[in-house]
């Protein structure tokens, strides 16, 4: 990790991580209203039929383009910035899918309540926990990917405290950016050692949390484990935390970090959290597929509102 990349550079790391975040978000979201028909939902997953109509995206890519846009102006994490920006984009469409607690909050930062107040005051004062601080740090641990791993950790947990008091929520957030680090700077080097590297690099900086020990325990899972094996052991985010959710989207980028399609159609098998699961293994595996997102569902993609 060099930290020699220009900003020009860092950024469109960046946005190609936001690339996968987004297309991913939008293609699991379809899968809610396709799983309620049992026979459309069948026919698709055997056969890979991607949805037909615009894919939408949701809170998870909204919140992931907040990110981006405080990176490209403070190169930096600024938490009263990134605050005020959440704040600005829940107000101007406030319909992507957001949480009842996150509602709670983006309404009081666009009211100026102080973040670090706000966020505390989330669940009784324990904070939030939940899997949103991981949903949309893909880019940052792009942006961050040549430089060491505590710049890493500290502006993904920067990234995670504006909205995420929780130890938790804020050991989800590091996980996925370094993985996600992980994956740029293993970029078309694919193997058994590149899948277990990725672990191995994403447990020994992330703190101690049940979040990391569920990683752990990824780790160790036989080779020849299905993805539906591995959601029963590691969740699969329908608990919508951190430890329910940031676990199993690891694993699934790990084992297929040479095929960004093939990622997320394993992601959306096992239900759960559908878009943010598929929001996490998208931001880190199109980081390390040259392939990168399919122009076609690109395409699908709704176009980013900026």
């Amino acid at each position: 990790m060099s930290g020699e990349s220009s900003h020009d550079d860092r950024i469109r790391r960046a946005m190609l991580s936001l690339d996968g975040l987004s297309v991913g978000d939008g293609f699991g979201e379809c899968f809610f209203s396709i799983a309620l028909s049992e026979y459309a939902h069948h026919e698709r997953l055997v056969n890979r039929i991607p949805p037909g109509w615009s894919w939408r995206y949701t809170d998870d890519t909204e919140m992931a383009m907040a990110i981006i846009e405080v990176l490209e102006k403070h190169q930096r994490i600024d938490q009263g910035d990134l605050a005020q920006v959440f704040a600005r984009r829940y107000a101007a469409d406030d319909r992507r899918g957001y949480g009842g607690g996150a509602h709670q909050l983006l309404r009081q930062l666009g009211a100026s309540a102080p973040w670090r107040q706000a966020a505390g005051e989330l669940f009784d004062g324990t904070g939030s926990l939940g899997n949103g601080g991981a949903m949309r740090v893909g880019p940052l641990g792009a942006y961050f990917a040549d430089d060491s791993v505590e710049t890493i950790v500290d502006q993904a947990r920067r990234s995670a405290q504006v909205t995420h008091a929780h130890p938790e929520g804020q050991a989800g957030a590091i996980a996925v950016a370094l993985a996600a680090a992980y994956a740029w700077n293993h970029r078309g080097n694919f193997s058994s050692h590149s899948r277990d590297g990725l672990f191995e690099f994403v447990i020994a900086a992330t703190p101690p949390s049940a979040t990391r020990q569920a990683i752990e325990h990824a780790l160790r899972l036989p080779r020849n484990a299905t993805a539906e094996q591995a959601a029963i052991l590691l969740g699969n985010g329908e608990k919508v935390t951190a430890p329910d959710t940031v676990p199993f989207t690891i694993w699934c980028a790990a084992r297929h970090l040479d095929d960004y399609m093939h990622a997320l159609w394993t992601t959306v098998t096992v239900a759960g959290d559908i878009d943010t699961n598929c929001a996490i293994v998208g931001s880190i595996v199109v980081l390390s597929d040259p392939g990168g997102v399919p122009p076609e569902w690109l395409a699908a993609r709704e176009e980013l509102k900026w």
